[in-house]
Parts: structure tokens; C-alpha cells; sequence
């Protein structure tokens, strides 16, 4: 009898691809979409992938959850003086957990992404691995850090061994309707990707003016509040000096936005909590390590130092805005060995 797998369908080229190569290698396969926010359109995109491939396709609703974890967390987190990542706690705790549930309540014994990581299983250790993906430029591990054990177990990821050009050049193969469909770059529940006015319609307690200080207490300028700044940003001060300032720490308590001169961004360690090991145990001792602190960054070289339930991270060179909020994601060249998120 077939292994059934649920496959995570949005409606674009990466997850229709994972689908129809699982149904050449011999899976049972299914399509699920999750509907997390109204007036989304994958769900139909999703459902017309699923029947040019012939697999029977269901639908959740889990705009409940969504909202609670994480638009609630996202929006808690910007009046906290925070910079989220909203792709982390979804993938931890919607996609790969709530969505999956409702997946195995169809008998599906495996869960399947279209994200571009790999996954292996570690003997010795006896646990599963997570690496990043084949191609460097689509490698999505930094958001998958947060899995645990079980989840790794239960989920396959059948584009972690391909590149996105070969990837395009299978949904033009096999005809699908996403072939020509373009790449999804924003956060997908923020209309027209306009953070400050969703915020302020979502929490209207974010507008709360306050002074912008420069590092030595002196006072420049005035801010709508907090929440509507993040480190590193340099547009939207409207502070006239010859050289520009960025903001350097926010103070949420003290209402308070803190600016610097460029070489004010730049941090030699940070600390970490909510700490997830992936690919290895929780280490005892110092650990040699390349670190990601946002999606984008470059991972650079640094010293991992773990600590009574958190870990603090040296720097081998200082890195520019160290974002509270952000996932900082520990690597040993291709393998995720953790990660956590900055405080």
C-alpha cells in the first residue's frame, strides 16, 4: 500500500512542483491548503494545480489560529520595540503544526513542503537533520529553525536537491498552472505590504509620539511611536544633519526612539532565548558557528557561548543592526545546527 502525503499546496510553482515530483515517486499524495486571512486567492490556485495533477485537495480554514499566533504575536511584538518575523512562528506553528494535523486526519503519514531545505537523519545522534538548500540563492532554512524532532520526522521537502531554474523548467515540463507564475516576495497578510497602516488599523495604540534622542541623551526630533521604527532604518527620521543617523535601540517604555552615526549600528555580540536545537543536542561548551541574523544576511563567523536557557553569540567581526525580534540561525557550513531569536 502507497505511503500517503499530504502535500502544503499555495498555488505557486515551488509547492505544485513538490507535489507532482511525489506523485512520480510513487506517493499517495493529497493537496491541503490553509485559508489564514480573508480574501486570499491560493486556495483556488492551489485547487486547480491539484486537479490538472489529479489528487484529491482539501481545504482548511485556520484563520482562528493565524490571527492568535501570529498576527497577534507580530503586532505585540512591534509595540514591544521588536522586529518580527512572522514566516518563522507561521511555519513552527500553523503550517507545520496545525495544518499538518488536519493533514494526518486524512491518514497522511508525511507532510511536504515546497520549501528548498534538506532534510537527513543523523545515526549516531539519532536525530533528523536540516540543511540548506541545493540552490544558495532559494535556500529557506533560516525560517525553518524553529522545527522539532517530530515535525522533521513527518515531513519531506522534495525540493531541497534542486535549483529553482530546474524547478520552473518540471512545471513547464508537466504543463501545471503555476509554471508561469510570479515569486511571492512580501509577508502575505499585509495588504499592499504597508506595515505601518496595518499596524495602526490593528493596533491603534501604536501611535504614541515620543522624542528621538541620538546616543547622548540630546533630543533631535519627535516620532508617531515606536512600534513604526526598527534598527538599523535611516529614512523617515526627519532629522537635517550632513551626515545621516540611523536608529541604534528602541525604548519602548520611555517612548523613546535612540539614533546614532553608521558606526553606532554596529554590535559585537547579542544574546538569544527561545533557543530550538535542530541538528544536534544543546551543546555545553563554546561552539565555532556561522550565524544568519535575518533572512537575508550572509551567515558570518562567530562563537556561540550557551547559557542558562539562552545562548550569547561573539561576533568575530562587529555586525550592523543586530535586530531585537529577528531569528539569529546557527549553521556548521550547510547544516542548521539552531537557532533563536535576538533580544
Amino acid at each position: 500500500m502507497k505511503e500517503r502525503v499530504a502535500v502544503a499546496m499555495s498555488g505557486g510553482v515551488d509547492s505544485s512542483v513538490a507535489a507532482a515530483l511525489l506523485l512520480d515517486a510513487g506517493y499517495d499524495v493529497i493537496g491541503v491548503t490553509m485559508e489564514v486571512y480573508p480574501g486570499a486567492t491560493a486556495a483556488a490556485d492551489a485547487q486547480r494545480v491539484a486537479g490538472h495533477l489529479g489528487i484529491p485537495f482539501y481545504r482548511f480554514s485556520l484563520e482562528e489560529a493565524f490571527a492568535r499566533e501570529v498576527v497577534e504575536y507580530f503586532t505585540g511584538a512591534y509595540l514591544q520595540g521588536l522586529t518580527p518575523n512572522p514566516c518563522v512562528v507561521c511555519n513552527r506553528k500553523i503550517k507545520f503544526q496545525a495544518l499538518a494535523e488536519e493533514a494526518r486526519k486524512l491518514g497522511a503519514a508525511y507532510f511536504a513542503t515546497g520549501h528548498y531545505v534538506r532534510k537527513g537523519y543523523e545515526p549516531e545522534l539519532d536525530r533528523f537533520t536540516l540543511a540548506r538548500g541545493k540552490d544558495p540563492k532559494k535556500d529557506q532554512s533560516y525560517v525553518l529553525f524553529g522545527l522539532t524532532q517530530e515535525q522533521l520526522a513527518r515531513s519531506l521537502f522534495p525540493l531541497g536537491g534542486y535549483e529553482k531554474e530546474e524547478v520552473r523548467a518540471l512545471a513547464r515540463q508537466w504543463n501545471l498552472p503555476s509554471a508561469g507564475k510570479a515569486e511571492s516576495q512580501e509577508i502575505c497578510f499585509i495588504p499592499d505590504n504597508d506595515y505601518s497602516r496595518f499596524l495602526e488599523e490593528k493596533r491603534p495604540e501604536a501611535v504614541r509620539p515620543g522624542n528621538i534622542r541620538d546616543t547622548s541623551g540630546r533630543i533631535l526630533g519627535r516620532h508617531r511611536g515606536v512600534a513604526f521604527y526598527t534598527i538599523g532604518q535611516r529614512r523617515g527620521l526627519g532629522i537635517a544633519d550632513t551626515t545621516p543617523y540611523y536608529v541604534v535601540a528602541l525604548r519602548p517604555e520611555e517612548c523613546e526612539v535612540i539614533v546614532g552615526k553608521a558606526g553606532e549600528t554596529y554590535r559585537e555580540e547579542c544574546r538569544v532565548t527561545m533557543v530550538n536545537w535542530v541538528s544536534i543536542p544543546p551543546p555545553r561548551e563554546p561552539l565555532p558557528v556561522t550565524v544568519k541574523i535575518r533572512y537575508t544576511a550572509p551567515a558570518v563567523p562567530a562563537v556561540l557561548e550557551p547559557a542558562a536557557g539562552e545562548v550569547r553569540i561573539r561576533f568575530a567581526k562587529p555586525q550592523r543592526a543586530v535586530t531585537p525580534g529577528q531569528a539569529a540561525v546557527f549553521y556548521r557550513e550547510d547544516l542548521v545546527l539552531g537557532g533563536g531569536f535576538i533580544t
